[in-house]
């Protein structure tokens, strides 16, 4: 592993010129990466796509339409049986309506409400999980760097091109590959 020194480009042309300018400036082609970093939510970690099995704010969703579900079902059981008499065979429709209807709502009580706390159970991430800046999407060139010297040299290349969104990370590039790039990392600046 060694430190990686990256920032953003708006276009293709500019990083291609930022590659050839860190080269020029000693940086080995084969520790130089560019690529293009996608929106978050959308860098198809999963199989069903996206990034996560479930958005941080959304924990309590399952039990909530779990309850939900319950309640629902036993006031439709309730309304049907008690209009099964007036009204016949429409009875359990209207029961079933009605519960789905009462269902749902009961389920929004398990939505945390606006400026309420999260709760954060041991191995959890941080509870201002959807509040820290993700990383920007667009062209991204990274060059991994040994020492203080080398460092301000690359950050000095970087900032005379006009690169926005510096960053700094621990990881591999081989053979121009960031191999252990995590998208969904939170980046660190470089002031």
């Amino acid at each position: 592993m060694s430190r990686i020194l990256a920032g953003h480009f708006q276009l293709q042309d500019e990083v291609d010129a930022a590659r050839a300018a860190l080269v020029r400036a000693g940086f080995a082609d084969s520790r130089i990466s560019a690529f293009f970093v996608n929106q978050p939510g959308q860098h198809d970690l999963h199989e069903l796509g996206g990034d996560r099995d479930m958005s941080p704010g959304a924990k309590e969703t399952p039990e909530g339409l779990a309850e939900g579900a319950a309640v629902g079902a036993a006031v439709g059981a309730g309304v049907g049986a008690a209009t099964a008499l007036a009204t016949g065979p429409l009875g359990p429709l209207v029961g079933a309506l009605v519960g789905a209807h009462v269902g749902s709502l009961y389920s929004f009580n398990k939505m945390k409400g606006a400026g309420e706390s999260e709760e954060v159970e041991p191995g959890e991430g941080s509870p201002h999980e959807n509040q820290r800046r993700p990383r920007q999407p667009g062209m991204l060139i990274a060059v991994a760097i040994e020492g203080d010297e080398e460092g301000e040299r690359a950050l000095a290349t970087l900032r005379q091109l006009g690169a926005q969104n510096l960053e700094q990370a621990e990881g591999s590039i081989v053979n121009g590959d960031w191999e252990d790039f995590d998208p969904l990392s939170i980046p660190v600046r470089v002031a």
